[in-house]
């Protein structure tokens, strides 16, 4: 006996009870059992009120009186199906909500949070950010002061959808209203004051935040719990992790920044990301090796930054989970001077 015919079995038992044997109270209390086992293998209420029927002529039920007796029981059963119905209409209309907000974030990060890339002498940029879904918890910006001074910021957002995009907003407008500064600590220590008071307690952000002196070559950094740096030296053909103590934006307004600087020779890189890359999921479930994206960098060294990344986001693109993306952003500056 399949499970189908036990449940036509189930409900036949419930008429006898409820048309022949006078246990009206116990078989109405069966309905409600046997509405959660149809429903839960997706049976439509036609199908319900067809079974009905067809037991009625097998019960042999003829009586006008029972007939709409037997009424109450088809009825006690659709209720259920009313209420789902109801409840998936909720379902739909909450998520065409949240649909709306995730274009209205997706548009916000569009025209608010455009970061240009600057082009200048003895330095060459590469960035790439692009999103899991509409709304991207990842952020970078780079601002040119135009007196040898580069700044630039690469940030997570521990959260999504709009919120995410008001607290990528906050990080750009700080940067770009903060001015050149050769402190990236107190930078990264006034912009936490500001994620603290102003954004969700349940929202944090890691930052990595540099400041680049194109006439010292010298790069002034802090770090606000991101992911690592890594510097590529051409001379040795070697990378080096690059990083500063410092917890993520947002825990307390008390926080303190450690700040370092190291010096980028000709022809050196520094590479920056987001941990959608460092952690990023292959087709087998397993981890990317970092090593792998150090050979990428290694195999395209000799060509410019956005090149650069532009073939490592394609190549982790074809070895991603397709159901286990992150968002995933790269940054990459290389000294070209001579």
């Amino acid at each position: 006996m399949t499970y189908v015919d036990e449940l036509a079995n189930e409900y036949k038992d419930i008429m006898s009870k409820y048309l022949f044997d006078q246990k009206q109270d116990e078989a109405l209390e069966m309905c409600h059992t046997f509405s959660d086992k149809v429903i839960q293998i997706d049976t439509s209420p036609e199908e319900i009120v067809t079974l009905h029927m067809d037991l009625l002529d097998d019960m042999q039920v003829t009586d006008g009186d029972k007939i709409r007796a037997s009424l109450h029981v088809v009825q006690e059963v659709l209720i259920a199906f009313g209420f789902t119905y109801r409840d998936y209409k909720a379902m739909l209309a909450k998520i065409e909500v949240h649909d709306k907000e995730l274009d209205v974030a997706s548009s916000l990060q569009e025209t608010m949070l455009k970061t240009s890339i600057p082009v200048l002498d003895g330095l060459e940029i590469g960035a790439i950010s692009v999103p899991a879904s509409k709304v991207s918890g990842d952020y970078f910006n780079i601002i040119d002061h135009r007196n040898n001074l580069l700044s630039f910021g690469v940030a997570d957002v521990i959260g999504k959808g709009i919120p995410a995009a008001i607290a990528m907003s906050m990080i750009k407008f700080f940067m770009d209203f903060q001015g050149a500064t050769k402190n990236p600590s107190e930078g990264l220590k006034r912009l936490n004051r500001v994620v603290e008071r102003n954004v969700n307690q349940n929202m944090f952000i890691t930052m990595f935040y540099g400041l680049y002196n194109i006439e010292t070559d010298t790069l002034h950094f802090s770090s606000a719990g991101h992911e690592p740096g890594l510097i590529y030296r051409l001379e040795t053909n070697e990378f080096e992790e690059i990083d500063a103590k410092g917890i993520v934006l947002g825990v307390t307004d008390s926080a303190e920044y450690e700040q370092r600087q190291v010096k980028l020779h000709e022809g050196d890189m520094l590479i920056v990301c987001t941990d959608g890359v460092t952690e990023l999921r292959k087709h087998d479930d397993t981890f990317i090796d970092l090593d792998d994206i150090k050979d990428m960098i290694v195999d395209t060294k000799e060509h410019h930054p956005q090149d650069i990344v532009q073939y490592v986001y394609e190549s982790l693109t074809r070895m991603q989970h397709s159901q286990k993306k992150d968002d995933l952003t790269l940054f990459i500056l290389k000294n070209t001077a001579e």
